[in-house]
């Protein structure tokens, strides 16, 4: 089996530039560590690690620093127990259409309108508590900054940070510095945790696209360090780690209500993620492994495999900035930032299911407050008309009593 893995996965077209076998690339000990697919193993328990951290972080850290700051979650009205619609609830469908409202009226003896209250009741019930999803913020914020902090002291300093084409010089033959070898090691552990994690953490708008995008990111960081793309690699990480931290914490803000310190917060953001997503990733990293490495080496299978990765994530970039100007947009024009447009909005969820939240939501209750009294006022108005058109009538029937 090991002999039939090594003659089809481990061809050198697949993973070495044409002309260059394995014992070309061999090194010796005192000439540094050599990238080996073996080293990857340790990711899976790394990733299981993560989970166990996060779980003790969680409830011995985040959920204590969201009371302090303020953290309320909405008050749920529990669904009634109807075991028929839980049934059609969990098996079948969440959100019933016309006709199966009417047929489920008729199997429990309920109104349409119960029927409708009912299951928007029970989908309140599976929404994620505004803790809980600060929790899962602060996790990946502490990780993120971390994860920023130390590849940027790691990387400040090597010649390929200030001039990419050093990436390319004396490729495949590179050794790996240790704080590279960890840093690939630490990445790949934690998005193997939030892939793992992914089916009990918040499902959000865009939960197709972060499921993509971390399987891109693992195949990625995999491949990169098999292929020894370990220099502009470490980039391709830094480059997203520096804005990731800083949307964490402005979620945190938003779901403790400091408004105007997350709107600010989110506009340093957008400024950072649209530069280094949408400028530096294409401008400098694209541009590095599709133009400057061919004048290096001639382009084989595993140049065209890595590029299209970063071609993946590059579209995602797109579509994430969409979102993003959406909300800048808002921002601009409506004063404030009402909804995380990117990823911070759950799915299969009505918006006027939508409770107020914080001090961010004054002005729909002021909408909601002068609806309420435009409706009064014509309620009034329409009492008003009946009573003086029964007394119009009573009027008129006094003669004829009379």
């Amino acid at each position: 089996m090991e002999a039939l893995l090594n003659e089809w996965l481990w061809q050198e077209e697949y993973w070495l530039p044409p002309g260059i076998s394995w014992q070309d690339i061999e090194m010796k000990e005192d000439e540094g560590r050599f990238p080996l697919p073996r080293d990857l193993i340790y990711t899976l328990p790394l990733a299981f690690t993560f989970i166990a951290l996060r779980y003790v972080f969680e409830r011995l850290i985040a959920v204590p620093f969201s009371k302090h700051l303020g953290v309320k979650d909405r008050i749920q009205i529990r669904a009634a127990s109807l075991p028929k619609l839980e049934t059609f609830y969990k098996q079948k469908n969440r959100q019933p259409s016309q006709i199966e409202v009417v047929s489920l009226g008729k199997q429990c003896g309920v109104s349409q309108r119960n029927i409708q209250t009912w299951f928007r009741h029970r989908r309140n019930q599976d929404r994620p508590s505004n803790t809980k999803k600060f929790c899962e913020a602060s996790w990946r914020f502490v990780f993120y900054l971390m994860s920023f902090t130390a590849g940027l002291g790691s990387l400040i300093n090597t010649p390929w940070f200030w001039d990419h084409r050093e990436c390319w010089r004396g490729y495949p033959k590179q050794p790996v510095a240790e704080a590279h070898y960890w840093y690939y090691i630490l990445e790949m552990g934690f998005y193997l945790s939030l892939l793992l994690s992914v089916s009990v953490d918040v499902k959000r708008k865009d939960f197709k696209e972060q499921v993509i995008h971390h399987i891109a990111t693992i195949f990625l960081i995999g491949f990169s360090y098999c292929a020894n793309y370990v220099r502009v690699g470490t980039l391709v990480m830094l480059v997203h780690d520096s804005s990731d931290f800083l949307l964490e914490s402005a979620k945190m803000l938003h779901y403790a209500g400091w408004t105007r310190t997350c709107d600010s917060l989110f506009v340093v953001f957008s400024l950072v993620f649209l530069v280094t997503r949408l400028v530096v990733f294409p401008g400098r990293v694209v541009q590095t492994t599709l133009v400057v490495s061919l004048e290096f080496f001639q382009p084989f299978f595993g140049y065209y495999f890595f590029n299209a990765l970063l071609l993946v994530l590059q579209a995602l970039h797109i579509f994430w900035a969409y979102l993003i100007l959406r909300m800048v947009y808002k921002f601009v024009f409506l004063g404030k930032v009402e909804r995380d447009e990117r990823s911070d909005e759950e799915s299969e969820v009505d918006d006027e299911e939508e409770e107020p939240e914080g001090e961010g939501d004054g002005c729909s209750w002021q909408q909601r407050k002068g609806t309420i009294n435009s409706k009064l006022a014509s309620l009034a108005d329409n009492c008003v008309l009946n009573n003086l058109t029964n007394q119009r009538n009573i009027n008129s029937r006094l003669p004829k009593a009379r």
